[in-house]
């Protein structure tokens, strides 16, 4: 017996207007992306549309023919994303923007990713999917940028290795912690080298910080230099603070005993906390 297909029904017809095309993305080593999507048949011009959440900018990509009933988008690492949240929209003509859902996400080449020490510009794009179901791309650029690496919980500190991209550190170098209210007077340490491919490794010591959020900038040639924000970009996480924590550490300071946790920031950007331990 051969069962006929099912007709849609109206309630299935008013669903898939209603459900957002979905939208497969490839990240390359560089930082650029490509967006595929299914011909939807609709005649004009049709783009890609990428919206900064938080202002009024816009990045338009044409979407061409890619076979296999599929339209394609690049975005090269050469075209300026500032950093921030982008949302993904589909527009046909002069149509009303579209917004598109996650497909399939091929992260892969940003796994472990390790730019030449000379680079001097640092692109990181990564899509995702929002709590919503829609499909948003995180942006970072920055140059310089000072890469975090390693972090090793000892006695009552914490040891980084940090490798600088874009201001290369003199003998000058040195890493800057400052209070995010602004409040306390920013507290120095020094930096020793890591390995040979001009990799560098510092130590913060709790018991030096008085209570608060502390914020790490890498300023590689001293005062006179740039400060430079110590974040990890460089792999294929969106969102770092609810996947990587860390252990406490106790210590002795001037004023009492206190306890300090590094941390990442909604940005990604590396901080550490430090309470006064009971």
């Amino acid at each position: 017996m051969t069962l006929a297909p099912q007709q849609p029904t109206h309630r299935d017809d008013q669903e898939d207007r209603d459900t957002p095309p979905r939208t497969d993305c490839v990240a390359d080593f560089a930082g650029g992306l490509t967006f595929d999507i299914a011909d939807l048949g609709v005649s004009g011009p049709a783009h890609l549309v990428l919206v900064d959440r938080d202002g009024d900018q816009e990045v338009r990509l044409p979407l061409t023919p890619a076979g296999g009933g599929r339209l394609r988008a690049a975005l090269p690492s050469s075209v300026a994303v500032p950093e921030g949240f982008w949302d993904v929209y589909l527009q046909v003509a002069d149509g009303e923007p579209q917004r598109l859902a996650p497909g399939v996400n091929d992260l892969r080449s940003l796994v472990d990713r390790a730019p030449t020490p000379s680079a001097d510009r640092i692109v990181v794009r990564i899509p995702y999917g929002t709590k919503h179901g829609n499909l948003t791309v995180r942006s970072w650029e920055r140059s310089p940028h000072a890469e975090a690496g390693e972090l090793h919980i000892g006695d009552g500190e914490l040891e980084v290795t940090v490798r600088a991209y874009g201001a290369g550190p003199t003998p000058d170098a040195y890493v800057e912690l400052t209070d995010q209210n602004g409040v306390l007077p920013a507290v120095r340490t020094g930096l020793t080298a890591n390995d040979e491919r001009g990799g560098l490794r510092f130590t913060v010591s709790y018991g030096d910080l008085r209570p608060g959020h502390w914020d790490l900038w890498l300023r590689p040639q001293g005062e006179t230099g740039p400060r430079v924000r110590i974040a990890r970009l460089l792999d294929d996480i969106v969102d770092k603070h609810p996947v990587f924590v860390y252990p406490k550490s106790r210590a002795e300071s001037e004023h009492g005993p206190v306890e300090g946790e590094p941390y990442y920031t909604a940005h990604n950007d590396l901080s550490v906390t430090v309470v006064a331990a009971g």
